[in-house]
């Protein structure tokens, strides 16, 4: 009997670890610690590398630089876990319109910048699309953006905090795109489940 129940006990912490690699059941793991950079086409200017347990930049030229996804997404839950320094310029960019050139006219923005001019579109919120007040700071610590878009439902949750809940049917598929703008971004890991 108790053989059998540390069987049973050592295929469920098998099972448990298997669904870590991979994501969980439905999920898609594209970025883990440093790896997963070939599952992104670079665009733009950044320095991307893997080092320090992440994918990370802290340079580039003078546009933004990107990683996007090689696939296109329509209905889906993002998870990504992130560190941003107290000046990054960064965000994750979704159902982007034209995968060469992302911005936040063709893409939903979910915003990582603390220093934004106008803080109402800065941090937790969607760039020209959802305000966020009071918004919340991402700098200088580790960070978890959990983002679902069905259909024209858009919902951001910073760090189990709802910022945004809102209808939208501007962009209905598209890749997604990790940016560097300014100061350090780092991404550990980055999960996505198609709904």
């Amino acid at each position: 009997m108790i053989r059998l129940a540390s069987i049973v006990l050592a295929a469920a912490a098998a099972a448990a670890l298997a669904g870590c690699a991979t994501g969980g059941a439905g999920w898609t793991t594209l970025v883990n610690g440093t790896q997963g950079l070939d599952n992104f086409n670079r665009v733009g200017d950044a320095q991307w590398s893997a080092s320090d347990g992440a994918i990370q930049s802290s340079a580039g030229g003078k546009d933004p630089g990107y990683l996007v996804t090689k696939s296109s997404y329509k209905d889906f839950m993002l998870r990504a876990e992130f560190w941003a320094s107290d000046d990054a310029n960064s965000g994750i960019f979704m159902r982007c319109q034209d995968p060469s050139k992302i911005n936040d006219e063709n893409c939903y923005e979910a915003n990582i910048f603390d220093t934004r001019p106008d803080p109402s579109y800065g941090t937790g919120a969607i760039v020209k699309v959802a305000k966020v007040a009071p918004m919340p700071k991402a700098g200088g610590k580790w960070n978890t953006y959990e983002i679902t878009m069905q259909g024209k439902r858009l919902v951001l949750v910073l760090n189990g905090v709802k910022t945004v809940d809102i209808e939208d049917a501007k962009f209905a598929s598209g890749p997604f795109a990790l940016q560097w703008g300014r100061g350090t971004i780092k991404w550990r890991k980055v999960e996505i489940k198609a709904l």
